[in-house]
C-alpha cells in the first residue's frame, strides 16, 4: 500500500524521500509518494527518482490496487532492491500549472452552477488548457462572457483555498446540490478529502490545488461546443 503523502494539504511538496517496496524495469512502487497518480480528470505528475546506483525519469504514475506505480522511461544503472531509499523530484513547474488549472476548473464549475444551474458532468485538466462539460446547458456568447467575467472576479478576490479530510456525512450535507456526483464516489471512501474556496465553494476532490485563488491567474474561455443538453467549455490561463 502506497501512502499518498500529498494528501490532504501537502500538494506543494515537490522533493521527498521514500523507500522502494517493488521495482521492475517498467515501474517502481514506493512506501509513500508525493507524485500525483492520474485520476479525477487530472494527468499524472512527471519527474525523477534517484537512488544509490541508479535513476529514472518518470513518464506516468498510476494507482494499482492500493499501490502507486511510477512508470519509467528507462532505468539508468541498476534496478533498486526493495528497501532502497530513493529521492523523488517532481517537475515543479508542471505541478504548479496543474494546481492552477484544477482550481480554475473548480471556480468555473461553481460559477456555472450558481448562475445557470448546470452541473459539471465531466472535466479534463491539461497543462496548457482544460475543458468542462455541463448539463443541462445551452450557452450563448453573452453567457460565456459572463462566465469568464465572474470566474475572474473570484480569482481577483484572492479567496483562500483549504484542503482537508472531513466525514462523508458532513460533506454530503454541506455540498450544494449538483456540485458533486456522490454516486461516483464509493461508499467506502470516508472521510473525504475536500477542497474549499473560502465562502464560495466546497467540493470533494483528490487533485492538486493552489492555496488561494489569486494564484490561478487570468481565466480565458477559448471555445465552447454543444451536444444535446451538454455544453462544453474550454479555457486557458494567463500568467
Amino acid at each position: 500500500m502506497t501512502e499518498l503523502r500529498y494528501l490532504p494539504d501537502a500538494d506543494d511538496v515537490t522533493s521527498f524521500q521514500a523507500t522502494v517496496t517493488e521495482a521492475t524495469q517498467e515501474y517502481l512502487v514506493l512506501d509513500g509518494t508525493y507524485f500525483y497518480p492520474e485520476g479525477g480528470g487530472q494527468p499524472a505528475d512527471r519527474g525523477q527518482l534517484s537512488w544509490d546506483g541508479g535513476s529514472a525519469t518518470i513518464r506516468d504514475v498510476r494507482k494499482n490496487h492500493g499501490d502507486v506505480r511510477h512508470y519509467v522511461e528507462a532505468i539508468e544503472g541498476t534496478v533498486p532492491d526493495s528497501g532502497t531509499c530513493i529521492t523523488g523530484e517532481i517537475d515543479a513547474q508542471r505541478r504548479e500549472r496543474l494546481r492552477r488549472m484544477h482550481t480554475a476548473q473548480h471556480v468555473v464549475s461553481k460559477v456555472v452552477l450558481d448562475m445557470f444551474d448546470a452541473a459539471t458532468v465531466g472535466n479534463q485538466v491539461h497543462v496548457d488548457r482544460s475543458h468542462i462539460d455541463f448539463e443541462p446547458a445551452d450557452f450563448d456568447a453573452t453567457d460565456v462572457a459572463t462566465i469568464e467575467r465572474e470566474s475572474n472576479r473570484i480569482v481577483d478576490a484572492d479567496f483562500q483555498v483549504t484542503k482537508a479530510e472531513r466525514q462523508r456525512t458532513e460533506v454530503e450535507a454541506e455540498t450544494p446540490e449538483g456540485r458533486t456526483q456522490f454516486d461516483q464516489i464509493p461508499d467506502s471512501v470516508d472521510p473525504l478529502r475536500v477542497v474549499e474556496i473560502d465562502t464560495f465553494d466546497l467540493c470533494p476532490c483528490g487533485g492538486t490545488h493552489v492555496d488561494h485563488t489569486g494564484a490561478i491567474g487570468p481565466i480565458y474561455i477559448t471555445d465552447r461546443s454543444s451536444k444535446g443538453d451538454v455544453e462544453s467549455i474550454e479555457f486557458e490561463l494567463g500568467e
